[in-house]
């Protein structure tokens, strides 16, 4: 599996699907800490809401989520959250492509992919989109996040 090129970023489809918790998110000094703003970003309603629980026991702010690539870059832009949670796979586009797009942001997050299906494989195309890292849904945690921002 290759990157795709991002020459199509203005043509991605209008969708819905993105809520926002917060109006702004806060003044970021570029480091993903504990207390991080975060976007989630997967197509599953059900894992959105227990990752939010999950990141938000463990100390993150979860600032808002999108169910498509389309809505996180919306939200992405509006918010600007320090660290982007992006499923592998997408709807509109895959987590590789979502990644490359939201490093072309003014102050683009640090992202961290994940995937129902374990990690085997997915290594060029995780480094090579400018993800921190892979976590697989099974294993997400603080621990399991901050081990892929070092």
């Amino acid at each position: 599996m290759r990157l795709a090129s991002v020459s199509g970023f203005g043509s991605l489809p209008r969708r819905g699907g993105a809520s926002r918790t917060a109006a702004e998110s806060e003044a970021s000094d570029n480091s993903v800490r504990v207390g991080a703003s975060v976007l989630i970003v997967d197509d599953h309603a059900g894992f959105r809401a227990h990752a939010r629980r999950l990141l938000e026991f463990e100390g993150y702010r979860v600032v808002g989520e999108a169910a498509d690539s389309t809505s996180a870059l919306e939200v992405a832009r509006a918010l600007e959250p320090e660290l982007a949670l992006v499923d592998v796979h997408l709807p509109d586009a895959n987590g590789f492509e979502l990644t490359a797009w939201l490093g072309t942001l003014p102050d683009p997050p640090a992202v961290v992919l994940t995937s129902s299906r374990d990690g085997a494989g997915l290594e060029t195309c995780v480094s090579e989109c400018g993800a921190r890292g892979f976590v697989p849904k099974s294993e997400l945690s603080r621990e399991a996040i901050e081990e892929q921002l070092r």
